[in-house]
């Protein structure tokens, strides 16, 4: 990838950049003689205590700054994307990629299809390694870029070729072992499909990954999401309840061993498996440091352990009456309905669990963090006055209010013409119960 010019976007006020002149449009030539392809590299240059930067003014002028600076000082410079030489796409044919499952009219970014194994180290993204050259490998292990989230689904040669449609995945156990042996930590995921991974092709992959702890520090199993858009793609079918049941009795045996073994459950399901198989989710314990929660592993603990622990801040009244909408997907329902029961409990408190169901993307999709603002809209109008609409912030996108359809909780507030707040992903539960708290 040829790189593409270093434009800064931002300049921290009071940041050694801007004392020494480098502005917003700025472009950066090179830091001590190196040209930059990603943040990695700026952020590794910077890293240094003498640095000699390059900069070209808009008018065309070359600035040559010298800068001392503490080892740990920033230089207070943003970009707007992360990888200065373009994102590396993916070069797979999934036989699940939701990304050929979509349908029209949403963000345009939701479309590209990332396979970038910068970007899993700086945001966590989920990568193939199927287009990693060898130097990719050397610059991972050389600049210790760790941990890495890989997209594992299979570790038999054959069926993860089959599954990702690409011939390089089958030296899939090659990597990780290289990765693990330069002691890259690995966060990874199996997006189950009946009847392809599953059975014993999942326990050959996980008992495999298990030989390579501690580097690999985690394994996420989520269910393949099926939307109504598959026209002309593989016929794949969603798990039923008693396939659901089997793998929560199987994924909570393996847990047991392991925590009695390496002291850490390693091996994690997704929510949505419990809520299928109608099971309780696991204690605590069982979600070792929640590591997958960005993967839909554990949130709900998470979510019913913050709300129990703040549960005795609760009002046991409101001055006036109060009716609230808790919007959420048709599989978040069974997960807010105790919570919901017990705010009801609160004199003049009236809350209402709204479930939406996913009508933009069809099939099987249910879960709350792919719901659209047309569908929410669609659901609210027609069910009622509210003092106030709460939508989890899983909703919209990680650091902006902007649903997948390109519309915002602002558009929405103005057409039901109520209030509408986000609850903050991060600590849901305790934000919930301070909403409530101001009521009084």
């Amino acid at each position: 990838m040829s790189i593409r010019k270093v434009v800064i976007d931002e300049v921290l006020t009071g940041s050694i950049a801007s004392e020494v002149g480098i502005e917003e449009g700025d472009i950066i030539v090179s830091i001590n003689g190196q040209k930059l392809s990603d943040l990695i590299d700026y952020r590794y240059l910077c890293a240094d205590d003498n640095l000699e930067v390059e900069i070209q003014k808009p008018d065309g002028e070359v600035w040559v700054c010298d800068i001392e600076k503490d080892f740990d000082e920033e230089l207070g410079l943003r970009f707007k994307q992360d990888t200065f030489d373009g994102i590396r796409r993916c070069v797979n044919k999934c036989v699940f990629c939701f990304v050929d499952q979509m349908p029209p009219g949403m963000r345009e970014s939701l479309y590209v299809k990332d396979d970038d194994y910068r970007l899993s180290f700086l945001h966590g993204n989920f990568v193939t390694l199927t287009n990693l050259s060898q130097q990719d490998m050397e610059r991972i292990i050389h600049m210790r870029l760790s941990p890495l989230y890989i997209s594992v689904h299979c570790t038999d040669p054959l069926v993860r070729s089959e599954m990702l449609g690409n011939k390089k995945a089958a030296k899939i156990r090659l990597q990780l072992e290289k990765l693990a042996d330069a002691g890259i930590e690995m966060h990874t995921q199996i997006v189950l499909c009946p009847g392809v991974n599953d059975g014993i092709y999942l326990e050959q992959t996980i008992e495999y990954l298990a030989t390579l702890w501690p580097a690999v520090k985690s394994v996420a199993i989520v269910p393949v999401g099926l939307t109504g858009f598959r026209q002309n793609l593989r016929h794949l079918r969603k798990f039923n309840f008693e396939e659901a049941e089997l793998l929560v009795e199987l994924i909570h045996n393996y847990q047991k061993t392991f925590l009695k073994e390496i002291d850490n459950p390693f091996v994690y399901l997704a929510d949505e498996f419990y809520i299928l198989a109608e099971k309780d989710f696991p204690e605590t314990e069982f979600y070792g440091d929640f590591p997958q929660l960005e993967n839909g592993v554990g949130l709900s603990r998470l979510f019913y352990d913050s709300f129990y622990t703040h549960e005795a801040e609760l009002p046991d009244s409101l001055p006036d009456i109060k009716n609230v909408a808790l919007v959420t997907g048709v599989s978040g329902q069974k997960v807010l309905m105790p919570v919901v029961e017990r705010l009801n409990k609160i004199k003049n408190l009236r809350v209402s669990l709204v479930p939406v169901h996913n009508r933009f993307f069809g099939g099987n999709v249910s879960v709350t963090g792919l719901l659209t603002g047309r569908d929410i809209l669609e659901t609210l109008k027609d069910n009622g006055k509210y003092d106030e609409v709460l939508l989890p912030s899983v909703m919209c996108k990680r650091d902006e209010q902007i649903f997948l359809d390109g519309t915002t909780p602002g558009e929405l507030e103005n057409a039901l013409n109520t209030p509408v707040r986000v609850i903050d992903i991060s600590n849901e539960a305790k934000h919930l119960i301070e909403i409530i708290q101001n009521y009084v």
